[in-house]
């Protein structure tokens, strides 16, 4: 049953996203959970948002600010039926980095600047 304050407005990836961006900047005294949050998630069934994310660390880190990002939401894109679905991915779930070398592409996958820093200081992983 709904009542009269439910909303379904259809609303795009566009809006999505651009009241996602507008949410991270809240989180700016929160580095590290405006990070996880840089992705914007797929949208899903006009409602459903799927956000993929690295690890457990993260998941519970977005647990708990999730009912505050979901009200937010739902507000701004004037939907009561969003739901945020978050997923830890597999590929990385499974994957064991080991070298230096491995620690740096998974970072640079999340942060390409770094590949520029290192390639602008000629930085590499010595032998200590």
């Amino acid at each position: 049953m709904h009542t009269k304050t439910d909303k379904f407005e259809v609303f795009t990836k566009d809006d999505l996203e651009q009241k996602w961006k507008i949410f991270l900047t809240r989180l700016e005294d929160r580095p590290n959970l405006q990070s996880t949050l840089s992705n914007v998630p797929e949208l899903k069934d006009n409602s459903k948002l799927y956000l993929e994310i690295d690890n457990s660390i993260q998941e519970d880190v977005i647990h708990s600010i999730k009912p505050e990002l979901v009200s937010y939401l739902r507000k701004e894109l004037q939907n009561s039926n969003i739901e945020l679905i978050i997923k830890v991915s597999e590929e990385i779930k499974n994957r064991i980095i080991y070298t230096d070398n491995d620690k740096f592409d998974e970072m640079a996958k999340k942060n390409p600047s770094l590949k520029k820093l290192k390639q602008k200081f000629n930085l590499d992983f010595g032998e200590v």
